[in-house]
């Protein structure tokens, strides 16, 4: 069983942060015949990259089967990732939408405009605020097919994408575009994304992990109408009634990677690159490309002796000389504690052999 966090102040929520590209796994549609059509795969993709301002709205579902060990490092942002989630969204542009998270227990919505984002839970009354960061924790927009799609394809060559023919999704001729990442680290075997020819919207998003028939995520819309809904039902204002809080876990994140001593990294690990993201803390390293990436952070022993406790419940964890390292499905973590050092963390969507070759790239890590 999960352990739940008992307080902002106490989560750790970089893992999940970072594999926000990451979904869900209901099983695969297409029972209707739909027919192809002779559209290069490149055109399609930058139909994709194109469609960010198409107004639509509709019904999504995902349904998470990412495993992680979760301590209260990881609370509700892994909840994202491991449990069903049902949509409604109303998308007007990246800056103005709305998404509904249908539960048995209620709705929450958010609703997101050019400063950052209300979070606004029926039951509780309660109102959230998140101004916008370079540094954002996932959302439930981060969930949708037409978003992921376009995260997934957003650096992907055109020596990775192939076409795959037609399917039928929420009564939509969906073209099929198939991404094969180079990176020999990537745990990703293919991406596949079924595209609205007319609007570029994605409408459903597989990801297969390596050597795997079987999609580890998914995510679909099951209604789908595309057109810009009415300013008035993206827009919030809290109700007079309503209690008022500010969001603080992007903000304890990156706070908590400043604290730590910024140890040099490499520029390269595992054959992956390093990133250059304004706003991420120099202790943090980011590593790869596209739907191949890779984080390290530093964290204080206390930290890693929780996730060390929750890695080690998992029969699958592979505990050698380079670390702890465990796979839930094409996700990979690793904990590297060197002696006399700090630990690190790793995480993404690479491999574990990919995972111990990093760690003993990291200082003070095992050769």
């Amino acid at each position: 069983m999960r352990a739940r966090g008992h307080g902002a102040a106490r989560r750790w929520a970089v893992v999940g942060a970072l594999v926000v590209v990451l979904v869900s796994t209901p099983p695969l549609i297409g029972a209707l015949p739909a027919s192809d059509a002779e559209v290069p795969a490149a055109d399609l993709r930058r139909a994709v990259l194109a469609s960010a301002d198409v107004g639509f709205s509709g019904y999504a579902e995902s349904a998470g089967g990412l495993l992680l060990p979760v301590t209260d490092q990881l609370t509700s942002i892994a909840d994202l990732f491991s449990d069903r989630t049902e949509m409604r969204v109303w998308w007007r542009s990246p800056t103005d939408h709305r998404v509904d998270v249908i539960t048995a227990a209620g709705e929450t919505s958010t609703h997101r405009d050019e400063c950052g984002t209300w979070i606004w839970e029926y039951e509780r009354a309660t109102a959230t605020r998140a101004e916008s960061t370079p540094f954002a924790l996932p959302a439930p927009s981060d969930l949708l097919p037409a978003s992921l799609g376009r995260r997934l394809l957003s650096e992907a060559t055109d020596d990775e994408l192939s076409r795959i023919g037609a399917r039928n999704v929420s009564g939509f001729n969906a073209l099929g575009l198939r991404l094969v990442p180079d990176e020999a680290a990537s745990s990703v075997g293919r991406v596949d994304v079924w595209v609205d020819p007319r609007s570029g919207l994605p409408l459903q998003v597989q990801v297969y992990e390596k050597g795997v028939d079987r999609p580890a995520l998914d995510t679909r819309f099951l209604d789908f109408e595309v057109g810009r809904p009415s300013a008035d039902v993206t827009a919030f204002t809290p109700p007079p009634a309503a209690r008022i809080r500010e969001a603080r876990e992007a903000e304890i994140v990156l706070e908590a990677g400043r604290r730590i001593d910024p140890v040099p990294l490499p520029a390269e690990l595992a054959g992956l690159p390093r990133l250059q993201i304004e706003g991420v803390p120099s202790a943090i390293g980011l590593y790869g490309r596209g739907v191949t990436l890779l984080a390290v952070t530093p964290v204080p022993q206390r930290l890693a002796r929780g996730l060390r406790n929750a890695m080690a419940q998992s029969l699958d964890a592979v505990r050698d000389a380079a670390g702890t390292r465990l796979a839930a499905g094409p996700v990979g973590l690793m904990l590297v504690e060197p002696p006399g050092r700090g630990s690190y963390v790793l995480t993404g969507t690479v491999t574990l052999d990919a995972l111990a070759t990093a760690g003993a790239q990291l200082p003070g890590g095992s050769s």
